[in-house]
This record gives structure tokens, C-alpha cells and sequence, in this order.
């Protein structure tokens, strides 16, 4: 009996020990389903603008409208809102590069054919919780984190 008395309260110091490591794989399992869930979204983004781009058209999209088509992917049709989570403040919006730049031209409608168009989407996603820790435990790890998609595709 005297030794049950003398482990009193064992319990709570060892989840006092095992509650960070508990709180740190809880946050890591939710921020970096996030992260792929934003990878996702910009990728998907990505083969919509090059898909819309390189579809027969006379003139072609203008890399204004496929930069367009590829920020409406990345928006709820609904609300309005963007589908892309980040914690940081300010814009979330993507960053979008076409290249070569797709000619406007009427001309000869089939100049193009054959050729590629790379449609390249980043986007940077701030940590909310791991982001300082990480910095600290892994040597290189940038707070924001920098996701990137490119697409490439032949015009038809």
C-alpha cells in the first residue's frame, strides 16, 4: 500500500513531458495537410490556365486572360473567396508566369501549333504554428514557404 502512495500524481508529469511532443505532431499533421492542400489547388490552377491557353483560338489568349483564368481557379465560384489557405496577412492571391508570351495575332491562327506554353503558379503559404519552431529546429527552412506548379502543354 505504502508504494502505491508514492507514485501519486506519475500520471500528470509524464503527459506534463509527452504534451509538447503531442502538440507538435498535431500541428504539424494540420499545417502540412494545408500545405498540400494549397499544392493541390495551384496545381490544378496551373493545368486550367495551360489547358485554356493552348486551346484553338483565333487570336489566341492574351497572358492577361490566362492569368485570369488561373486566379478564377484558385477562387470559389460561390463566394468569392479564395480557396487557397494561408495565416498570413494581406493578399493570398497567386503569382502566375506564362511563357513564351502566347501572340495575339489573327494572321495566321496556326503559327503556333505544335509549340509549348508553360504556365508557372506560386504561391507562398505562411505557417501558423510550426513556422518559427521549424526555423529554429531545421536549418534552411524559409517562413514562408514558397509552393510552385508549372504546366507544360502543345497549342493545338
Amino acid at each position: 500500500m505504502k508504494l502505491l502512495y508514492k507514485q501519486k500524481g506519475a500520471e500528470t508529469v509524464e503527459f506534463a513531458i509527452i504534451l509538447p511532443l503531442l502538440m507538435f505532431v498535431l500541428f504539424g499533421i494540420m499545417e502540412f495537410g494545408i500545405v498540400l492542400y494549397d499544392k493541390a489547388v495551384i496545381t490544378n490552377a496551373s493545368r486550367e490556365g495551360a489547358r485554356s491557353g493552348i486551346a484553338y483560338r483565333c487570336p489566341a489568349l492574351s497572358e492577361a486572360q490566362i492569368s485570369t483564368i488561373v486566379t478564377n481557379a484558385t477562387t470559389n465560384t460561390v463566394g468569392g473567396a479564395s480557396l487557397l489557405i494561408s495565416f498570413a496577412s494581406g493578399t493570398t492571391a497567386p503569382g502566375v508566369t506564362v511563357s513564351p508570351t502566347p501572340p495575339t495575332t489573327t494572321t495566321n491562327c496556326f503559327a503556333n501549333s505544335g509549340t509549348p506554353l508553360m504556365v508557372t503558379v506560386t504561391y507562398n503559404y505562411r505557417f501558423f504554428a510550426l513556422g518559427n519552431l521549424m526555423g529554429v529546429l531545421v536549418p534552411g527552412f524559409n517562413n514562408p514557404l514558397t509552393l510552385r506548379s508549372t504546366t507544360i502543354m502543345n497549342y493545338e
